[in-house]
């Protein structure tokens, strides 16, 4: 079963990979890109929730797939609680249009300059949008809590992997291999969720 990724981030779509080859059930999904049927249309997420910008990008994407082909699309985030949930939905673009994983690292780095380690609580949040050849939607959801470092620790990861540290642990995502923190990640517990419904096709 072949899921195409509405995304072309590399690093989401090797992420994805690991995740399906993770898959032991009768349904084995393979992961291709986007790029594979031309790249990502564009699309303007304006949802303000992560579900709400996974359906936008995974109905986006079913409109220029094969007959037979599934859009799958991920929306996620993290949300601070000291900051009432931001970045959130605009986590991609919290230093602005075009930001760097870098720029939105130093921008939440300042940000929380003043907040002491006791109310550094935060989580990442992810919403899996499947748009099957027949039009029919599910949504599959995933969250990590965890706390944030003052400064970021580690070169593994993504995004704001070096700031984040999940319960239970004193890495940051950042200094985890990539299988230890597939194992634990919201997105692997929305995939999770996700490859628990394709057993059942």
């Amino acid at each position: 079963m072949k899921l195409f990724l509405a995304s072309n981030n590399a690093h989401k779509a090797a992420e994805f990979a690991a995740l399906a080859a993770m898959c032991r059930g009768p349904v084995r999904p393979e992961i291709q890109s986007a790029r594979a049927v031309g790249g990502m249309p564009a699309v303007e997420e304006n949802a303000d929730t992560f579900a709400g910008n996974a359906l936008i990008k995974a109905r986006a994407l079913r409109a220029v797939l094969p007959p037979d082909g599934w859009a799958l699309a991920d929306d996620s985030g993290l949300c601070v609680d000291a900051l009432g949930g931001a970045p959130g939905v605009r986590s991609a673009r919290y230093a602005g249009p075009g930001a760097s994983d870098a720029d939105n690292l130093a921008k939440l780095v300042d940000a929380l300059r003043n907040v002491p380690a006791t109310e550094r609580g935060a989580e990442f949040g992810c919403a899996l949008a499947l748009v099957g050849p027949d039009g029919a939607e599910q949504v599959f959801e995933g969250v990590c809590r965890g706390r944030l470092r003052a400064e970021p620790s580690g070169t593994g990861g993504f995004g704001y992997d070096p700031l984040f540290v999940p319960e239970g642990e004193t890495r940051t995502f950042a200094e985890m291999g990539a299988a230890e923190k597939n194992s634990r990640s919201h997105r692997a517990r929305a995939w999770a969720a996700l490859a628990a419904w394709l057993e059942t096709r």
